[in-house]
């Protein structure tokens, strides 16, 4: 299910097209704003660059992989895959005001990073050996096809992007949380002449190569379409244009991942089932590291600050901190602390040999576990409801994001 709450965004829509608010002003610094969106475009350019440059390796290591099958290349594709998510999970907070990531026409979130699976659509499970388009033999594998088939009859109908991809690298994780274990598929899955499931492992690495080139074109998409050396793009439009508008934009991605996405449709939809199938990552168990990245990519914005793969590519200048402080010192201390607090507390979720995995800390009757998450929830609220405080103090529509 591609699980995306994007809140009540009709007036604050028109109130951002109007550059003003429902007080029909402006609050705060053209000039910082201006700043503000310039760097934010470039915060927003070099990490899709950097997803991008980290989907390429995962391209090349499922390549490696396939080329000749073995346990050593299975988990090098598996590691590629852990180390593409770190850059593009800082990302997700640029989502929810129909920009280049999931605007209506073309926007490819859905194909990049829906979820939750059904993992019986693409290939074989622990209940159905024969299931999925990977054991169909009528079914042509191209990528258009798999792209069509993207949510096609039910949103858990989930063909391409990242999580297909960590199923047919990891597998079903069958085991229970207490075991510690993530999917255990073998590298014999492709193999033709070894394993259970031999009799379709040329049409399962067929799907997982496609898979890699999807991922590369979705990802150079959203780049190119940052590029802000490229005057008619969507980054160099946004800077260039009203910034009142580019903050109102900015802001509603903040406070949506921070409030109903991230708190709620990650957080707390997995703590309130107490089921592993509703955590993001639940093949690879690298559920963490998605909450950590999406807290960083919220404090990034609000610092004006990005750490890229190579640090020679490091963005710094004004984020939104500088405009709120502007605005309302004592606020602009608040959130920031606040979203400090929600990273650390992210952060804390790592499990280690004495601290289990988010599997176990969302399970029923786990009352330390279960409020640890909680204690992430709970901050990430507040968080959304400062941001709320800094929409209206700018002046934007009363109807602002749900959080």
């Amino acid at each position: 299910m591609k699980r995306f709450s994007i809140g009540v965004f009709a007036l604050a829509a028109a109130a951002a097209a109007a550059g003003c608010g429902s007080s029909g002003q402006w609050a705060g610094s053209t000039e910082t704003a201006k700043s503000v969106a310039q760097t934010y475009a470039k915060i927003v350019h070099q990490s899709y660059a950097d997803s991008l440059q980290a989907g390429q390796a995962l391209a090349g290591a499922i390549d490696d992989l396939l080329a000749a099958p073995t346990a050593d290349g299975l988990e090098a594709a598996k590691q590629a895959w852990l180390d593409s998510r770190e850059p593009y999970l800082q990302t997700e907070v640029y989502r929810f005001y129909d920009g280049p990531i999931d605007n209506p026409e073309d926007g490819p979130e859905g194909m990049l990073n829906a979820w939750p699976i059904d993992e019986a659509y693409v290939d074989y499970t622990e209940d159905a050996a024969d299931a999925g388009m990977i054991n169909d033999d009528d079914v042509d594998l191209t990528l258009p096809f798999l792209r069509g088939q993207n949510e096609l009859g039910s949103e858990d109908n989930i063909a391409v992007g990242y999580h297909p991809i960590e199923f047919l690298l990891w597998g079903q994780d069958t085991t229970p949380p207490s075991a510690h274990l993530p999917g255990q598929r073998s590298y014999t899955d492709y193999l033709a002449d070894k394993g259970p499931h031999a009799a379709h492992a040329d049409r399962r690495a067929q799907y997982l190569r496609l898979l890699g080139e999807g991922l590369i074109d979705d990802l150079t998409q959203v780049r190119d379409a940052w590029d802000l050396s490229d005057p008619s793009s969507y980054g160099s439009k946004f800077v260039a244009g009203d910034s009142s508008a580019a903050i109102e934009k900015i802001l509603r991605g903040m406070i949506t991942l921070s409030g109903s996405e991230f708190a709620g449709e990650r957080l707390q939809v997995a703590l309130d089932s107490g089921d592993q199938e509703d955590e993001h990552s639940c093949f690879s168990d690298n559920t963490h590291r998605d909450m950590v990245g999406d807290a960083k990519g919220i404090q990034n914005v609000w610092r004006g600050t990005y750490a890229a793969l190579d640090s020679a590519n490091d963005v710094s200048g004004p984020g939104v901190q500088a405009l709120v402080e502007e605005l309302d010192p004592a606020l602009a201390a608040e959130i920031g602390a606040q979203i400090a607090k929600s990273l650390q507390l992210a952060e804390a979720l790592r499990p280690t040999p004495t601290d289990p995995a988010f599997d176990e800390l969302i399970s029923r009757g786990n009352t330390a576990g279960n409020a640890k998450v909680q204690a992430l929830i709970d901050s990430l609220r507040v968080q959304a409801k400062l941001l709320e405080r800094v929409y209206d103090q700018l002046g934007f529509s009363a109807a602002r994001p749900g959080g």
